[in-house]
Protein backbone atom coordinates (compact mmCIF):
# COMPACT_ATOMS: atom_id res chain seq x y z
CA UNK A 1 0.00 0.00 0.00
CA UNK A 2 0.97 3.66 -0.84
CA UNK A 3 2.10 5.31 2.27
CA UNK A 4 -0.02 9.08 2.63
CA UNK A 5 2.39 11.87 2.22
CA UNK A 6 2.42 14.30 5.12
CA UNK A 7 0.58 17.24 4.62
CA UNK A 8 2.42 20.75 5.53
CA UNK A 9 -0.90 22.06 6.99
CA UNK A 10 -3.84 19.87 8.37
CA UNK A 11 -5.61 22.57 10.02
CA UNK A 12 -7.96 25.42 8.40
CA UNK A 13 -9.54 27.96 10.26
CA UNK A 14 -12.87 29.52 8.52
CA UNK A 15 -14.70 33.03 8.99
CA UNK A 16 -18.33 32.48 9.48
CA UNK A 17 -20.24 35.18 7.84
CA UNK A 18 -19.80 35.62 4.09
CA UNK A 19 -17.49 32.76 4.32
CA UNK A 20 -19.27 29.88 4.94
CA UNK A 21 -22.88 30.84 5.23
CA UNK A 22 -25.12 33.96 3.49
CA UNK A 23 -26.49 35.47 6.24
CA UNK A 24 -26.91 38.87 4.91
CA UNK A 25 -30.75 38.82 4.37
CA UNK A 26 -30.91 37.69 8.15
CA UNK A 27 -28.87 40.51 9.15
CA UNK A 28 -30.67 42.95 7.15
CA UNK A 29 -33.98 42.00 8.99
CA UNK A 30 -32.80 41.80 12.64
CA UNK A 31 -31.06 45.32 11.79
CA UNK A 32 -34.49 46.53 10.72
CA UNK A 33 -36.40 45.17 13.16
CA UNK A 34 -34.13 47.36 15.61
CA UNK A 35 -34.57 50.36 13.38
CA UNK A 36 -38.18 50.21 13.42
CA UNK A 37 -38.90 49.59 16.78
CA UNK A 38 -36.44 52.36 17.89
CA UNK A 39 -37.74 54.91 15.31
CA UNK A 40 -34.36 54.90 13.00
CA UNK A 41 -34.18 54.69 8.91
CA UNK A 42 -33.93 51.57 7.82
CA UNK A 43 -31.17 50.09 5.66
CA UNK A 44 -31.18 48.21 2.49
CA UNK A 45 -29.32 45.05 1.72
CA UNK A 46 -26.53 46.53 0.46
CA UNK A 47 -26.40 49.04 3.33
CA UNK A 48 -26.29 46.30 5.61
CA UNK A 49 -23.19 44.44 3.53
CA UNK A 50 -21.28 47.57 3.74
CA UNK A 51 -21.59 47.66 7.75
CA UNK A 52 -21.00 43.83 8.75
CA UNK A 53 -17.30 42.22 9.45
CA UNK A 54 -16.62 43.03 12.97
CA UNK A 55 -19.19 42.07 15.58
CA UNK A 56 -22.76 43.18 16.95
CA UNK A 57 -21.68 45.83 18.55
CA UNK A 58 -19.73 47.55 15.51
CA UNK A 59 -23.10 46.75 12.85
CA UNK A 60 -24.82 49.18 14.88
CA UNK A 61 -23.01 51.56 15.59
CA UNK A 62 -22.62 51.71 11.37
CA UNK A 63 -26.71 51.41 11.62
CA UNK A 64 -27.63 53.56 14.24
CA UNK A 65 -27.79 58.00 13.20
CA UNK A 66 -25.44 58.69 16.51
CA UNK A 67 -23.31 55.33 16.47
CA UNK A 68 -22.49 54.30 20.16
CA UNK A 69 -23.75 58.45 21.27
CA UNK A 70 -27.34 57.07 20.75
CA UNK A 71 -28.96 56.88 24.28
CA UNK A 72 -30.75 53.49 23.31
CA UNK A 73 -27.29 52.05 21.82
CA UNK A 74 -26.88 49.20 24.04
CA UNK A 75 -30.57 48.84 24.33
CA UNK A 76 -30.21 48.29 20.59
CA UNK A 77 -27.95 45.85 20.83
CA UNK A 78 -30.05 43.44 23.29
CA UNK A 79 -33.08 43.53 21.07
CA UNK A 80 -30.61 42.80 17.80
CA UNK A 81 -29.28 39.91 20.08
CA UNK A 82 -32.41 38.66 20.82
CA UNK A 83 -34.10 39.01 17.63
CA UNK A 84 -31.30 37.53 15.55
CA UNK A 85 -31.08 34.67 17.82
CA UNK A 86 -34.99 33.86 17.37
CA UNK A 87 -34.80 34.59 13.49
CA UNK A 88 -31.35 33.74 12.45
CA UNK A 89 -32.27 30.54 10.31
CA UNK A 90 -35.31 31.98 8.78
CA UNK A 91 -33.17 33.22 5.21
CA UNK A 92 -29.47 31.89 6.00
CA UNK A 93 -27.94 29.11 4.54
CA UNK A 94 -24.19 27.40 3.01
CA UNK A 95 -23.19 29.51 0.20
CA UNK A 96 -23.18 26.74 -2.77
CA UNK A 97 -20.61 24.50 -2.82
CA UNK A 98 -19.70 24.58 0.52
CA UNK A 99 -20.87 21.46 1.88
CA UNK A 100 -19.08 19.57 -0.75
CA UNK A 101 -15.62 21.44 0.00
CA UNK A 102 -15.95 20.80 3.90
CA UNK A 103 -16.70 16.76 3.11
CA UNK A 104 -13.29 16.70 1.07
CA UNK A 105 -11.60 18.12 3.92
CA UNK A 106 -12.81 16.39 6.38
CA UNK A 107 -12.19 13.14 4.09
CA UNK A 108 -8.93 14.17 3.98
CA UNK A 109 -8.59 14.41 7.49
CA UNK A 110 -8.11 18.19 7.84
CA UNK A 111 -8.94 19.68 11.07
CA UNK A 112 -11.68 22.56 10.72
CA UNK A 113 -13.00 25.31 12.73
CA UNK A 114 -14.73 28.44 12.89
CA UNK A 115 -13.85 31.66 14.42
CA UNK A 116 -16.12 34.85 14.09
CA UNK A 117 -16.71 38.20 15.31
CA UNK A 118 -20.53 37.16 15.57
CA UNK A 119 -21.47 36.55 19.07
CA UNK A 120 -20.86 33.11 20.43
CA UNK A 121 -24.00 31.78 21.24
CA UNK A 122 -25.16 32.27 17.31
CA UNK A 123 -21.58 31.58 16.17
CA UNK A 124 -22.10 28.00 17.82
CA UNK A 125 -25.64 27.59 16.97
CA UNK A 126 -25.68 28.58 13.54
CA UNK A 127 -21.95 25.80 12.87
CA UNK A 128 -24.18 23.07 15.16
CA UNK A 129 -26.81 23.42 12.72
CA UNK A 130 -25.01 23.74 9.29
CA UNK A 131 -21.51 21.97 10.22
CA UNK A 132 -21.85 19.61 13.21
CA UNK A 133 -20.09 17.34 11.08
CA UNK A 134 -17.45 19.03 9.66
CA UNK A 135 -16.49 21.75 12.08
CA UNK A 136 -15.08 20.58 15.34
CA UNK A 137 -14.47 24.12 17.41
CA UNK A 138 -16.87 27.13 16.73
CA UNK A 139 -16.02 30.61 18.44
CA UNK A 140 -17.58 33.85 18.71
CA UNK A 141 -17.38 37.10 20.43
CA UNK A 142 -17.41 36.94 23.76
CA UNK A 143 -16.20 39.29 26.81
CA UNK A 144 -14.05 36.65 27.72
CA UNK A 145 -11.71 36.77 24.75
CA UNK A 146 -10.34 39.40 22.07
CA UNK A 147 -11.69 39.58 19.29
CA UNK A 148 -10.55 39.78 15.75
CA UNK A 149 -8.10 41.01 14.19
CA UNK A 150 -6.43 40.22 17.63
CA UNK A 151 -5.08 36.41 16.94
CA UNK A 152 -6.85 35.33 20.36
CA UNK A 153 -9.79 33.55 19.35
CA UNK A 154 -7.43 31.49 16.47
CA UNK A 155 -5.47 30.57 19.04
CA UNK A 156 -7.89 29.47 21.41
CA UNK A 157 -9.24 27.41 17.96
CA UNK A 158 -6.33 26.17 17.21
CA UNK A 159 -5.50 24.92 20.67
CA UNK A 160 -8.84 22.86 21.06
CA UNK A 161 -8.08 21.43 17.69
CA UNK A 162 -4.74 20.51 19.19
CA UNK A 163 -3.04 21.68 16.35
CA UNK A 164 -0.14 24.35 15.78
CA UNK A 165 0.07 27.70 14.38
CA UNK A 166 2.51 26.49 11.62
CA UNK A 167 0.03 24.00 10.00
CA UNK A 168 -3.05 26.02 9.71
CA UNK A 169 -4.61 27.61 7.15
CA UNK A 170 -7.08 30.92 7.74
CA UNK A 171 -10.07 31.51 5.61
CA UNK A 172 -12.31 34.74 5.28
CA UNK A 173 -14.07 37.24 3.38
CA UNK A 174 -12.64 40.40 4.64
CA UNK A 175 -9.89 42.84 5.76
CA UNK A 176 -10.41 41.62 9.09
CA UNK A 177 -9.75 38.28 8.55
CA UNK A 178 -6.38 39.81 6.49
CA UNK A 179 -5.89 40.95 9.60
CA UNK A 180 -6.78 38.44 11.82
CA UNK A 181 -4.15 35.71 10.12
CA UNK A 182 -1.91 37.78 9.90
CA UNK A 183 -1.42 39.39 13.46
CA UNK A 184 -1.94 35.43 14.22
CA UNK A 185 1.50 34.63 11.25
CA UNK A 186 -0.45 31.90 9.30
CA UNK A 187 -1.02 31.70 5.63
CA UNK A 188 -4.59 33.44 4.57
CA UNK A 189 -7.12 32.39 1.58
CA UNK A 190 -9.48 35.29 0.76
CA UNK A 191 -12.66 34.63 -0.72
CA UNK A 192 -14.73 37.13 -2.70
CA UNK A 193 -18.20 35.65 -2.89
CA UNK A 194 -19.01 37.01 0.87
CA UNK A 195 -19.22 40.66 2.33
CA UNK A 196 -15.72 42.30 0.22
CA UNK A 197 -15.30 41.56 -3.56
CA UNK A 198 -11.64 41.78 -5.46
CA UNK A 199 -10.63 44.80 -5.60
CA UNK A 200 -11.47 46.01 -2.09
CA UNK A 201 -9.74 42.67 -0.69
CA UNK A 202 -6.83 43.34 -2.74
CA UNK A 203 -7.07 47.12 -1.33
CA UNK A 204 -6.66 45.52 2.13
CA UNK A 205 -3.53 42.96 0.90
CA UNK A 206 -4.70 39.84 -0.05
CA UNK A 207 -2.01 37.58 -0.98
CA UNK A 208 -4.54 34.79 -2.34
CA UNK A 209 -7.95 35.57 -3.78
CA UNK A 210 -10.81 32.17 -4.57
CA UNK A 211 -13.94 32.64 -6.28
CA UNK A 212 -15.32 29.45 -5.67
CA UNK A 213 -15.48 26.92 -2.72
CA UNK A 214 -14.03 24.30 -5.69
CA UNK A 215 -11.41 26.84 -6.30
CA UNK A 216 -10.92 27.22 -2.18
CA UNK A 217 -10.62 23.51 -1.76
CA UNK A 218 -7.85 23.33 -4.81
CA UNK A 219 -5.74 26.13 -3.25
CA UNK A 220 -5.96 24.55 0.49
CA UNK A 221 -4.40 21.27 -1.71
CA UNK A 222 -1.96 23.47 -3.36
CA UNK A 223 -0.56 24.78 -0.25
CA UNK A 224 -0.74 21.69 1.67
CA UNK A 225 1.37 20.01 -0.82
CA UNK A 226 3.75 23.01 -0.97
CA UNK A 227 6.73 23.82 0.92
CA UNK A 228 6.47 27.31 0.05
CA UNK A 229 3.41 28.70 1.01
CA UNK A 230 2.86 32.79 0.96
CA UNK A 231 1.39 34.27 4.53
CA UNK A 232 -0.61 37.20 4.83
CA UNK A 233 0.75 40.75 4.56
CA UNK A 234 -0.82 43.46 6.53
Amino acid sequence: MKQQTALKFDTVIFDLDGTLLDTLDDLTASVNYCMKKFGCPLHSREDVRKMVGNGVNSLLERALPNGRNTPFYSDCVAVFQEYYKNHMLDQTGPFSGIIPMLQALKAKDYKLAVVSNKFDAAVKGLCNDFFSRYISSAIGESPHIARKPAPDTVFKAIEELHSIPSRCIYVGDSEVDIETAANTGIPCISVNWGFKDTAFLQQHHASVIVSSPDELLKEIFKMSDSSNANPCSN
